[in-house]
C-alpha cells in the first residue's frame, strides 16, 4: 500500500530549480564561550507572539510568500536577511566538484547488488576541501525520481542546505543542481539526500574539510564510513521497508513532494560472518515475511542496555566498512609507531555502532566536527549521523577494526596491518567490551565553547510515538512543513528534547551547531534515551528555515521532524 508523504502537501515552490546556479557561502567561524543547562521549562521564552502553543510552535495558520514558500512572517530561505548574513562572510577559492546520481550495481564484498549511488561507487567520492573555501558541486540527477543533496553539519547559507520543499525544489529526473557556498568551519562532515529514504542506499559520501591551522599532528589519515544495508538484497528497498513498518498507518515518507506539486513518488527497482558478535539477544530476530516484494525486514527483540532498550526497528542483512561487508573488507596499511587519524562516520538509516580498534587505545579529538578536551577509551558509540576524529598510535601487527551493529548480533569491519597478510576471521575485541565512551562525557574544547548566557527562548520538543503504532512524531504533531517553531536572530536558543518513547533517537538540527550542557562538546547531532531529557543551547546567527529531526530515517519519513524559523 502506498503511504503519501508528508512532504506531498507542501504549497507553493521556492529557490531556483533545475540547472540555476546559486551564489551563495555560508557561516562565520566557530562560536566562543562555555554552555550551561540551568532549566528546562515549559514555556517558550521572550519574544513570542500570540498563535503560539505551549512549546513555542507557531499555530496562527497565517498566510505566507507564495514565491518563498515561507509564511509572510519568517525569513525567507534566500531572502534579504540571508543574504545580509551571507555578505559578512569570506569567499575564499572556489573548488568544484561533480557528482552524478544514478541507479547502478555495486560490489559491497559478499555480492553484488544493485542500488542508487554517487559515481557508481559506495560511499560516493570523498569531497576534500580546506575551511574557507568556496565549495561550488553540481549534482546531476539520473535516479528514477527527484533527489536533493544535504550537507550535514555544514553551517551554510539556508538555500543551499538541501531540503526539498524547505529550501529547494527537488532536482528532478534529468536535472541538475547547483550547490555554492563557502565552507568556514573544519572538520568532519558527510552529504546525503533529503529526500524520503534514499539515504538508505549508497547516497552518501564523506565532507572532509581540513584545518588551515591544524594543531594535530599525525602520519596518515583513514576515513571510516559505517553503514547498514539492505538495498538490492533479494528484493529489498528501502522504500518497501518503510511501508512494511508503517503498516499503511502513520508511514507519511515514502516519498517527498515538490512545494510545486511535482511528484517524488518512491520508484521500486528491483553470507558468512565473522566473529564479531554482539553478546546474544536471543529473540532478535526477523518476523514473517509480509509480501512477496521481498523478505521481512522488520526487527523484533533487538535490545541494548547502552541504547535503553530497543536498539532499532530494520534486520539488516549486511553491515559495511567503506562500502565493504567482513568477508572482503578495506585493509588500513601504516608502520609500526604511526600516528594515526581517523574520522569515523555513520551513515546508516537504523543503526548505532559500537566501534574499537583490536589491540589499541583511541583518543578522541572531535565530535561533529569540532574538537573537544581529549579523552582515551576503548570503544565509542555512534549514533546515525555523528561522527568521531581519534588518534591511534600503530603496533605492529594486524587487527580488526570492529564496528558492532549495537544490539543487532551482527558486526562489520576493516583491518589494521603493518606486515603479513591479513586475516579472514578474528576474535572479539576485548576493546569492544572495556571503556566505553558517550558524548555526555565530553568536554568541548576552550576554544569552541558557548560563552555563558541564559536563554532568550526556550522550545520543548518531545518526541512521541511507538513501534507498534508507527506514529512518530514530535509534540504528538507529525511533520507538517506549515508549522514552524519561531526564533528571531541573536537570540539563545534553548532546545530541550524530552523522549516520551520507548525507541532511542538520534536528534539532528540543521545549519547550527549546540552545545551539550555542563560545558559539554559542540555537536550538531545527539542520541537521546527512551525517557531521557537534554537540553542543549545555541545561538541563533543563521537566518532561514531549518529542520530538525531524528536522523533515523524510517523515523523522520514517518513524521519525527519539524521545522525552526527565523521571524522577521
Amino acid at each position: 500500500m502506498h503511504a503519501h508523504s508528508r512532504r506531498a502537501v507542501l504549497g507553493a515552490g521556492i529557490a531556483v530549480a533545475g540547472s540555476g546556479l546559486l551564489a551563495g557561502c555560508s557561516s562565520s567561524g566557530s562560536d566562543s564561550g562555555t554552555g550551561s543547562d540551568s532549566g528546562t521549562g515549559s514555556g517558550a521564552g521572550p519574544g513570542l507572539t500570540d498563535g503560539m502553543d505551549d512549546n513555542g510552535m507557531d499555530t496562527s495558520g497565517k498566510g505566507g510568500d507564495a514565491a518563498s514558500g515561507a509564511p509572510a512572517e519568517y525569513v525567507s530561505p534566500s531572502g534579504p536577511e540571508v543574504e545580509a548574513t551571507d555578505r559578512k562572510r569570506g569567499h575564499g577559492p572556489v573548488r568544484r566538484f561533480t557528482l552524478t546520481a544514478t541507479a547502478t550495481t555495486l560490489d559491497i564484498g559478499a555480492r553484488t547488488v544493485k542500488s542508487w549511488a554517487y559515481e557508481d561507487q559506495v560511499p560516493g567520492q570523498e569531497i576534500r576541501v580546506t575551511a574557507g573555501d568556496t565549495l561550488a558541486v553540481r549534482l546531476a540527477n539520473n535516479l528514477p525520481q527527484s533527489t536533493s543533496l544535504h550537507w550535514h553539519g555544514i553551517r551554510l547559507r539556508n538555500d543551499m542546505d538541501g531540503v526539498p520543499g524547505v529550501t529547494q525544489r527537488p532536482i528532478a529526473t534529468g536535472a541538475s543542481f547547483d550547490y555554492r557556498f563557502a565552507v568556514p568551519n573544519p572538520g568532519t562532515y558527510w552529504i546525503h539526500p533529503h529526500s524520503g529514504v534514499q539515504l538508505d542506499r549508497a547516497l552518501y559520501a564523506p565532507l572532509i574539510v581540513e584545518d588551515p591551522k591544524e594543531p594535530l599532528a599525525y602520519d596518515k589519515e583513514w576515513v571510516v564510513v559505517l553503514d547498514d544495508w539492505l538495498d538490492g538484497v533479494k528484493g529489498s528497498t528501502p522504500e518497501a521497508v518503510l511501508e512494511e513498518l508503517g503498516g499503511g498507518m502513520g508511514g507519511h515518507g515514502m516519498d517527498g513532494g515538490g512545494m510545486d506539486g511535482q511528484d517524488m513518488s518512491g520508484m521500486r527497482h528491483g553470507a558468512a560472518t565473522m566473529s564479531l558478535r554482539s553478546k546474544p539477544s536471543p529473540k532478535a530476530s526477523p518476523s514473517p515475511s509480509p509480501s512477496p516484494s521481498g523478505p521481512s525486514r522488520r526487527l523484533v527483540g533487538a535490545t541494548s542496555s547502552l541504547l535503553g532498550g530497543e536498539a532499532g526497528d530494520v534486520a539488516y542483512p549486511y553491515y559495511l566498512v567503506n562500502g565493504r561487508t567482513p568477508q572482503s573488507p578495506q585493509v588500513f596499511r601504516a608502520k609500526r609507531g604511526d600516528r594515526v587519524r581517523i574520522r569515523i562516520i555513520n551513515a546508516g538509516g537504523d543503526t548505532a555502532f559500537r566501534v574499537a580498534l583490536g589491540g589499541h587505545q583511541m583518543t578522541v579529538t572531535h565530535t561533529d566536527g569540532y574538537p573537544v578536551v581529549p579523552v582515551t577509551t576503548d570503544a565509542l558509540l555512534l549514533g546515525m549521523g555523528e561522527r568521531y576524529d581519534v588518534l591511534v598510535t600503530v603496533k605492529d601487527g594486524v587487527f580488526p577494526f570492529a564496528a558492532l551493529a549495537e544490539g543487532k548480533m551482527r558486526s562489520a569491519m576493516a583491518v589494521l596491518r603493518t606486515r603479513g597478510t591479513a586475516a579472514k576471521k578474528f576474535p572479539r575485541p576485548k576493546e569492544l567490551d572495556g571503556k566505553l565512551l558517550t558524548a555526555g562525557r565530553l568536554r568541548a574544547a576552550e576554544d569552541v565553547r558557548l560563552t555563558p548566557r541564559e536563554p532568550d527562548r526556550t522550545i520543548r520538543m518531545r518526541l512521541t510515538g511507538s513501534m507498534e503504532r508507527w506514529n512518530w512524531a514530535i509534540n504528538d504533531k507529525p511533520y507538517d512543513p506549515s508549522q514552524r517553531y519561531p526564533v528571531r536572530a541573536g537570540e539563545r536558543v534553548r532546545l530541550t528534547f524530552i523522549n516520551g518513547t520507548q525507541m532511542w533517537h538520534p536528534v539532528h538540527l540543521h545549519g547550527h551547531i549546540f552545545a551539550l550542557p555542563d560545558g559539554g562538546p559542540r555537536k550538531d547531532t545527539t542520541i537521546l534515551l527512551p525517557h531521557q531529557k537534554v537540553s542543549v543551547d545555541f545561538d541563533a546567527d543563521n537566518p532561514g528555515l531549518w529542520m530538525v529531526h531524528c536522523h533515523n530515517v524510517y523515523h523522520s519519513e514517518s513524521g519525527m521532524m519539524t521545522i525552526l524559523g527565523y521571524q522577521k
